[in-house]
């Protein structure tokens, strides 16, 4: 009987073990998720606090880009007095690609649809240069084009550059 009640006091403790452990195992379990779950949230908040100037500085540089490339501005920074239509336009494009060049990066940074938009801009703000310059007679000077260009944006019912605009500061407000 001895070796009988040693096995029953036995399988009692060792039941009761797993039983302890069991409890003890489901208690701690949440404890431990919540506390890994806890951990990846401040990581990502690290993460979005760290990114987010240099979100807002995107932002910030694709904005002075877009007025940059503006003709009402780009005109007025670039014209030279008795200025040929083919060195102002070559001006012009020239000065385009280099501002676009220079802030190319900033597309890690916004949205790939604002992003998409900012690059259309300057592909049309290029193809609009070109097609200004092409239907101008031969003899035509930089003024000319100046006028011609703008003559055109003041057709245009809703200014692609205020738009693109708008798109940046609704992809920055959406940050917030």
């Amino acid at each position: 009987m001895n070796v009988t009640n040693f096995l029953t006091q036995v399988a009692i403790l060792a039941t009761g073990g797993i039983l302890a452990l069991s409890v003890g195992y489901f208690l701690i379990k949440n404890d431990i998720q919540n506390y890994f779950r806890f951990k990846t949230l401040e990581v990502n908040k690290d993460h979005k606090t760290a990114l987010l100037p240099l979100r807002l500085q995107a932002h910030e540089r694709l904005i002075v880009f877009i007025e940059r490339i503006n003709p009402a501005n780009l005109l007025v920074r670039l014209h030279q007095p008795a200025i040929e239509l083919s060195a102002l336009q070559s001006l012009i494009l020239n000065e385009i690609k280099a501002e676009y060049q220079h802030n190319i990066a900033q597309q890690l940074y916004v949205d790939s649809t604002s992003w998409n938009v900012v690059r259309k801009l300057k592909d049309d703000t290029i193809a609009m240069i070109n097609n200004v310059v092409q239907g101008l007679p031969e003899n035509s000077t930089g003024v000319d084009l100046s006028k011609k260009v703008l003559q055109h944006m003041s057709t245009i019912e809703e200014n692609p550059y205020d738009l693109t605009i708008n798109i940046l500061k609704k992809d920055i407000h959406a940050l917030f």
